[in-house]
């Protein structure tokens, strides 16, 4: 079933408009709402419009459309194709209720009002039966988008948590490369110079002596 839902900006990641959910639902769904703020600051203008991230007993579904995303957090078992269908409906009424006022709101949660029609729709897809019996219409409609669910990106929450980790790691490596990097230019000139020492002292030597005794002879 639907547990909690999130509007943001995709630009900057500003919280547009939220479900509210009661207590028990805020502490189940802590950790998965954090998680929900690292996929907001992953999201680029590359990233996939249509995405599915598992993560422990719950999959978090995002929709992007026109600069905004919407997120739900739901029950793993639920079906992608049911939970990208309630994300569609909700894109359609916020495009038409605050569409043109997005790029303008400065401040978080601006269109706290949304939560009305979240909160109605969510019902409605609280299982699979009643969102199939209710959304039925709706569905048919969507039919062509979403019958081919393969094509939904899914992801899992650890795999995007090591990405993250090892560009850490990365940016760290190539540090260490550049410095060890200067350090064998300075170690390579060092050898290289002792090198040449050691080839041309001998004649150096062998020089000096040789002006030495001509000197001695002819002075």
């Amino acid at each position: 079933m639907v547990r909690s839902t999130i509007v943001v900006r995709a630009t900057d990641a500003l919280p547009l408009a939220a479900s509210v959910d009661d207590e028990q639902t805020e502490q189940s769904l802590a950790e998965h709402k954090q998680q929900s703020k690292l996929i907001f600051r992953r999201i680029t203008a590359n990233s996939e419009p249509r995405c599915s991230i598992e993560s422990g007993a719950y999959t978090l579904h995002y929709l992007i459309v026109d600069n905004v995303v919407y997120l739900t957090i739901a029950d793993k078992s639920y079906p992608r194709k049911l939970a990208f269908s309630y994300l569609d409906e909700l894109s359609k009424e916020f495009a038409t209720s605050y569409g043109p006022k997005v790029e303008a709101v400065r401040k978080p949660y601006a269109f706290v009002g949304f939560d009305t029609f979240m909160s109605k729709t969510a019902r409605l897809y609280q299982d699979t039966r009643t969102a199939s019996a209710a959304g039925g219409s709706n569905l048919d409609r969507l039919n062509d988008d979403l019958q081919d669910v393969t094509r939904i990106m899914t992801k899992n929450m650890e795999e995007l948590l090591w990405r993250g980790d090892s560009l850490d790691r990365m940016s760290h490596l190539s540090t260490s490369l550049r410095s060890e990097s200067e350090k064998y230019r300075k170690a390579a000139r060092n050898i290289n110079i002792n090198a040449m020492i050691r080839q041309y002292a001998p004649l150096g030597a062998v020089a000096l002596i040789l002006i030495i005794l001509l000197y001695w002879r002819f002075s």
